[in-house]
């Protein structure tokens, strides 16, 4: 009896200097994969990232590889941005005006941006308004519908300049 716990136990040892397997096996990874086999849960690899976002207040617009932003908080609070978006499987590398790049994040159903943004995002925005935190769940996927989102001074954020 002795030496079986002895086995075991080696056994058990034997595996510990393996490196851990990329892939999670655990019961959790493996029902959320058979939800989005079956499509109760949404594929970020297969979603489309174009169309219209928004969330409360909050916009965001992407059409090909421009994209654009517009938070209205009220008078004086607001955060107006364009630019160019790249993707790589679920992130969403952002370059917003000029020197504002961040990786924002995309899960299937919401786009997220970082808690804590570059310094120079700040310019793009008025008052105590941040573009931080930022999420937005899918409107539409539309095209022709993202490109009508206007900014400060009616700009079109999403249309080719």
């Amino acid at each position: 009896m002795r030496a079986r716990a002895v086995a075991l136990l080696l056994l058990l040892l034997a595996g510990c200097d393996r490196a851990a397997s990329v892939i999670d096996r655990s019961d959790g990874a493996k029902l959320e994969a058979a939800a989005t086999q079956a499509g109760l849960v949404p594929d970020p690899r297969r979603r489309a990232i174009e169309g219209a976002w928004a969330l409360d207040t909050d916009r965001l617009c992407i059409v090909g590889q421009r994209i654009g932003v517009a938070i209205d908080y009220g008078e004086g609070q607001s955060c107006s941005a364009s630019g160019t978006v790249r993707r790589d499987g679920d992130v969403l590398k952002v370059v917003l005006g000029q020197d504002c790049r961040f990786d924002a994040q995309f899960d299937g159903e919401r786009i997220s941006f970082p808690t804590t943004l570059p310094a120079e995002c700040e310019r793009l925005c008025l008052g105590r308004a941040s573009l931080a935190a930022l999420s937005v769940e899918q409107q539409s996927g539309s095209q022709a519908e993202a490109a009508t989102l206007r900014g400060r001074g009616g700009r079109f954020l999403c249309k080719a300049s």
